[in-house]
């Protein structure tokens, strides 16, 4: 009985070694797209923002949050202050308590953040079939390569390859890794009209809400590439100026 232990120990310690193997085969390459806001003079693309914030509330709303984004943060955007006045005013927030002690509901005002589609998480398993929708504020940090990886993600559905068995409720993804995913393909061509004209293609919803919610994660991420040109320009001329006075001071010594 002893020895029958311990190979049944060895045989889940193997197990359990070689269980990052597997997970490091089920990895995939993310092919890289060329976005604005990549490498060191990078920018949001406006209207491409304002047309990702469209798809957001209307296709990635119904079951994602965006729980660290403040209306007035669209001021970003290029919104103004009636413009995101009315959008706010198009959600319901809860608020309170009253008099009473009671919670009700108000329109939205420029300092709420974006509401949560579902009451609570129980809820929100309830209404996917058990999977529980990421809140998407910080989704393209919290994931490799985040903007690479959303963008195809949600270009990645498609039938699953011969032999491949998929689980009841699940969807063929060729960037999610496993490949398979609880979430229903999101995008559908022209399932929206763009305020700005713009063919609502699913190449072009993947890209626009992709460059809205990398802003989303990171706000400041212009101010920091210009911040870091600054630094980079203070210390180049830095550098010279010592080189000249280094120069200058030697020059009297011999």
């Amino acid at each position: 009985m002893k020895k029958l232990a311990i190979i049944a120990a060895a045989a889940a310690f193997l197990g359990l070694a070689q269980a990052p193997v597997v997970q490091a085969a089920e990895e995939v390459e993310i092919p890289s797209h060329d976005w604005s806001f990549s490498g060191m003079f990078g920018t949001f693309d406006r209207a491409k923002q304002q047309r990702g914030l469209q798809v957001y509330r209307e296709v990635c709303a119904a079951c994602h949050g965006l729980r660290l984004v403040a209306f007035r943060n669209l001021a970003d955007l290029g919104y103004n202050e009636d413009e995101i006045r009315s959008l706010a005013a198009d959600y319901q927030v809860e608020d309170g308590p009253d008099e009473n002690g009671d919670m009700f509901m108000r329109d939205g005002v420029a300092s709420d953040r974006f509401p949560a589609p579902f009451p609570n998480e129980n809820a929100a398993r309830m209404a996917n079939n058990g999977a529980l929708p990421p809140d998407l504020s910080l989704i393209t940090k919290a994931r490799q390569q985040g903007p690479d990886y959303l963008y195809h993600l949600l270009l990645g559905y498609q039938d699953p390859p011969a032999g491949v068995e998929m689980m009841d409720g699940m969807y063929y993804n060729a960037y999610f890794p496993g490949h398979q995913i609880a979430m229903a393909p999101p995008l559908m061509e022209g399932a929206i009209s763009y305020a700005d004209g713009t063919p609502a293609t699913t190449q072009q919803m993947a890209e626009d809400v992709t460059y809205f919610l990398t802003w989303a994660a990171e706000p400041n991420l212009e101010a920091r590439k210009q911040m870091g040109m600054k630094v980079i320009l203070f210390l180049l001329i830095f550098t010279g100026l010592l080189y000249a006075v280094k120069r200058k001071v030697w020059a009297d010594l011999h």
